[in-house]
């Protein structure tokens, strides 16, 4: 219980991490951070980022920065802007700063008393307005964030922007100074002192980078991939600056390939910069959704105003081909809204009044009067950019393995260096080709692509899942997914649409009109589909109130009704009532037989006796059937579970081709089932919509809530699907499948890659600039195969 109470006061924040270079360097981050108290942390390489869990109380985020900069590593800064009331004079603003600056994270506050604002810099990641707002509050102001998410969205697409464009021109400046090197190639001999001028700026200026970085992992006491390239390109550069200077004539110069080679990996990070921003289109799709200004109607007039200024309540035009800039349900007009790039749904949906919407759809040619219901990082869009980026902020297990070879890498490849120098020099008595074989082995040698096979799939696998519909919460999740053998389907609001609607009232001794009326009034406000089903065939029906209310979950409820207790549920509550059934048990099993779900209705005073049976009708999805036999395909056994009677879920699983059911048990039940499997050595896999499945989902080996469920089920759900189609459950697993495959392939070859170069280069049969190009070219490799991962279609798309 203490450790439970402990992790919900913990702070979560998402820290950009700039220097790293290599899975060495990953590892050294998140053991870093990790050796702080209560720190939780996972690193990953590919989108350069620090997932960290800690504990305000044990541990300052100065801590968090600290550790980081030992490491030999940096987290940039970023700027809030806040818009401040109550401000009067000079006092109040120096008041205002020191509040501000009191605020863990922050490094520079400045304020502007005449236009009210202010400006922060902190720590990216770090620098919370939550927490910039309640602290001016304690000291008396009200504030509000000017910097919105659109703004933010754009500062961090400009980041990426800008960081290759200084790639793009590193490269060329290295191509523009390495290929006079290569003339004499072609029988072009170039001076000595030409080669030299040409191959220092390459190597100093150029790849300066690399000497940063390897000096601060020696600060760091470890090592990482831009200490083998500082070592062999050195060691190439000095000797051939020795030969030029004490040995004018007759000796070989290396400064071509000191200069190639540096190019050479300066062309590999471009071109993996470039693969990399790919992995984040998905993410990037999605920022592209939120609009920068909405249309609010104020005093009947239309205004313009940022969309964060928006606020729950505000009513929202939205013309035709607009983006829909909130979350909120349409009060006037009617049209068609797209929502494929929020939900993976290929048809616009029809909307009109009282209709929920989506913030980030897409209009298409109707005028829209919406009310905003939910704003900020609560509204759905914003949701589902946070859990698809914290599912690929997060670490796989199979990435631990992977961390543990890296972290041993380094001191690998400089003995296997020193073995071939010596070998070269003492054994074949080559001092210059042991220097060439030392500096091909340092130059070959590749943690990166040790580091980037797991995490470029895992955003790749994770983005083309989101746009598909299919939000994976975190790699474990879709870890364990692609293994699963057993898949259980909760029936209704699963495999069935969920809108049950009344088709047959028999009654013992009194009339229909009545047994409704009486039914509808015991269920009034409840939201169970049942309920709401019998109360949409009593509309206009005049209804008692209820005096007395008991719930039992699974069963029914009871509810004292014009001074008499009601019963109403499934034939199991009746039994444990004392209510005999036999009067209609014979009518109930033909209803069964047809799939109907059945409600008994008895009156318990003053004395219990049967009043009649409501049946309803669910119908089943339109895709259920296609899924079930797509999950059979992947060799997947399929389960229905429901609380309905065996009849009724017979006739629904015979409709479907499912062969097990397992029927009438009780929403704690469910997660028993879920553990029995298990222990029979099944993985299993729990789908579900509602709170009743809750524990099922958390009991499951993945737990998988359909779209539209209740948020209970979308919290404790390891894979949430963003529109109710039973389709996209075997499409989770087919791209956990997928996902889990490319990172095996991208493994395999960076193991095989390393496994091979390294042994090539000691004997002497790649040269520098060979391996300089292999090195380059081994990172490039495994993401562009992990970027085929955006090739993969849904069979929930591909059918429609």
């Amino acid at each position: 219980m203490a450790a439970t109470e402990a992790l919900d006061h913990r702070s979560h924040v998402l820290m950009p991490i700039e220097g790293m270079s290599c899975a060495t360097c990953a590892g050294r981050v998140e053991k870093a951070l990790q050796a702080l108290p209560g720190v939780e942390a996972s690193v990953n390489l590919s989108s350069e980022q620090a997932n960290v869990a800690f504990d305000p109380a044990r541990v300052k985020p100065k801590a968090l920065v600290e550790a980081v900069s030992r490491a030999g590593y940096d987290i940039p800064h970023e700027t809030r802007e806040l818009a401040i009331s109550g401000m009067t004079c000079a006092t109040c603003a120096g008041r205002v700063e020191r509040a501000l600056l009191a605020v863990p994270g922050v490094a520079r506050a400045e304020v502007n008393l005449a236009s009210e604002k202010a400006s922060v810099e902190g720590v990216a990641g770090l620098l919370r307005p939550a927490d910039l707002i309640a602290a001016l509050r304690r000291a008396g102001y009200e504030a509000e964030l000017r910097t919105g998410e659109v703004e933010r969205d754009r500062q961090i697409l400009a980041v990426e922007e800008r960081r290759l464009r200084l790639e793009t021109w590193r490269v060329f400046a290295g191509i523009v100074l390495s290929a006079p090197l290569l003339l004499p190639m072609f029988g072009i001999e170039l001076p000595s002192w030409l080669q030299l001028a040409l191959a220092t700026p390459v190597q100093f200026v150029l790849g300066a980078r690399f000497y940063l970085r390897a000096w601060k992992a020696l600060r760091a006491r470890t090592g990482n991939m831009d200490l083998l390239v500082v070592l062999g390109t050195s060691t190439a550069y000095f000797y051939s600056l020795y030969g030029l200077l004490a040995v004018p004539t007759g000796t070989h110069l290396y400064f071509e390939a000191v200069a190639v080679v540096v190019t050479l990996i300066l062309v590999g990070k471009w071109l993996e910069a470039r693969a990399k921003r790919a992995t984040t289109s998905a993410i990037r799709a999605l920022m592209s959704l939120r609009p920068e200004n909405a249309r609010v109607v104020h005093d009947n007039e239309e205004i313009e105003v940022p969309i964060a200024a928006v606020a729950p309540g505000d009513v929202v035009i939205v013309r035709p081909g607009e983006k829909l800039p909130v979350d909120g349900v349409v009060i006037a007009g009617h049209s068609e809204v797209d929502e494929s790039l929020l939900t993976g749904e290929s048809q616009p949906l029809a909307k009109r009044a009282g209709d929920p919407v989506t913030g980030g759809s897409i209009n298409g040619r109707g005028l829209l009067r919406i009310e905003t219901t939910v704003v900020g990082e609560q509204s759905t869009l914003s949701r589902i950019i946070a859990l698809v980026e914290n599912a690929q902020a997060k670490k796989a297990p199979i990435q631990h393995l992977v961390d543990r070879v890296a972290a041993i890498f380094v001191p690998i490849v400089i003995v296997v260096a020193l073995a071939a120098f010596f070998g070269w020099w003492l054994i074949a008595g080559n001092f210059t080709g042991g220097v060439i074989a030392a500096v091909a082995v340092m130059v070959v040698a590749c943690p990166c692509s040790l580091g980037l096979a797991t995490p470029t799939a895992l955003m790749v696998g994770t983005g083309a899942a989101a746009k598909a519909g299919i939000l994976i919460r975190d790699p474990e999740a879709l870890e364990r997914a692609h293994r699963l053998d057993t898949v259980i389907l909760d029936k209704t609001g699963t495999v069935t649409e969920g809108k049950p609607a009344v088709t047959e009232i028999i009654t013992t001794n009194m009339s229909e009109g009545e047994l409704l009326a009486l039914a509808a009034s015991a269920q009034t406000g409840s939201e169970h589909p049942l309920a709401r089903a019998v109360l949409a065939k009593a509309e206009g029906v005049t209804l008692s109130t209820i005096e007395e209310f008991q719930s039992y979950p699974g069963m029914g409820l009871l509810a004292r009704v014009s001074g008499r207790w009601i019963a109403i549920g499934n034939r199991r509550l009746l039994v444990e009532k004392g209510v005999p059934t036999d009067a209609l048990e014979a009518r109930v099993a033909l209803l069964e037989e047809r799939g109907r779900t059945v409600m008994w209705v008895a009156a318990l005073e003053p004395e219990a006796r049967l009043l009649g049976v409501i049946s309803v009708s669910d119908p089943v999805r339109a895709t259920a059937k296609a899924a079930v036999q797509h999950l059979q395909h992947l060799g997947i056994e399929t389960i229905m579970v429901t609380g309905d009677h065996e009849r009724t879920a017979a006739a629904v699983a015979a409709e479907l081709g499912i062969q097990r059911v397992i029927a009438s048990v009780l929403p704690v039940e469910k997660a028993a089932e879920v553990r029995r499997l298990q222990a029979e050595g099944r993985r299993v896999g729990m789908v579900g919509d509602g709170v009743n499945d809750a524990p099922a989902l958390a009991a499951a080996d993945v737990g998988i809530a359909m779209g539209g469920g209740s948020d209970v089920a979308l919290q404790t759900a390891g894979i949430t699907l963003m529109r109710p189609d039973p389709l996209l459950v075997s499409d989770a697993i087919a791209v956990s499948r997928a996902t889990h495959n490319k990172i095996r392939q991208g493994l395999f070859w960076a193991f095989v890659y390393n496994v091979i170069g390294m042994p090539l280069a000691a004997i002497g049969l790649l040269g520098p600039m060979i391996s300089g190009a292999a090195m380059a070219l081994s990172s490039v490799s495994v993401v562009s195969n992990a970027l085929l991962l955006r090739r993969w279609r849904p069979a929930a798309k591909v059918r429609a």
